[in-house]
């Protein structure tokens, strides 16, 4: 008898075990989406705090009249602008994702089709951020090095402060995107956990 009710114990331990791992597994992997969201809040807010205080007043040679005061800022760089715009959008991006995630660790029922959408989301999102960084990272190089080639002169060696802050936030926004791809490939582990064997 004592045989009979350990037989019967056993099994319904055993079935009730693997979906007690399954909630705790997808209840820790919603906590490091979690984590990871704010991690691309913080570095998209970084990168854009860091290149909109990006501002020099320097005295500029002018031959005919000597030297003439002259300010330099993102916004007198289109590929600047850009780069402000895509991270701002990944930024406000995050915070939406963020609640969506911290709502998913509440209710563990969210629709797979919402994960889907999320995770082609931050696909998007990482193309626009790289692209971002690579077009303010172009613009950057010729202000640091120039280009003999089409006669476009270095201005790092006088707007020093201004090109320092733009390679800060410029590094910064490749923390994001690959915050980004931590992210996508988190999601895709996920789904491929979820597939039954």
């Amino acid at each position: 008898m004592a045989s009979y009710m350990t037989s019967s114990v056993a099994p319904s331990e055993h079935k009730n075990s693997p979906p007690r791992a399954t909630a705790t597994t997808s209840k820790q992997s919603a906590v490091v989406e979690v984590a990871l969201r704010v991690l691309l809040f913080l570095g998209s807010l970084t990168a854009v705090v860091v290149m909109v205080t990006s501002k020099q007043k320097e005295l500029v040679p002018f031959p005919p009249f000597g030297s003439v005061p002259n300010t330099t800022r993102f916004t007198d760089t289109p590929a600047f602008v850009y780069f402000v715009a895509a991270l701002s959008t990944t930024g406000l991006y995050s915070i939406i994702t963020t609640l969506l995630s911290i709502s998913a660790v509440s209710n563990p029922g969210y629709t797979k089709i919402l994960a889907l959408y999320i995770v082609a989301m931050d696909v998007v999102m990482l193309a626009i951020v790289a692209s971002a960084a690579g077009t303010a990272g172009g613009v950057a190089y010729v202000g640091f090095r120039g280009n003999s080639h089409t006669r476009w002169t270095k201005i790092c060696n006088i707007y020093d402060k201004f090109c320092q802050h733009s390679a800060g936030a410029i590094l910064v926004s490749l923390f994001a995107a690959i915050v980004l791809i931590l992210l996508i490939l988190h999601s895709v582990f996920t789904m491929y956990r979820k597939i039954p064997n």
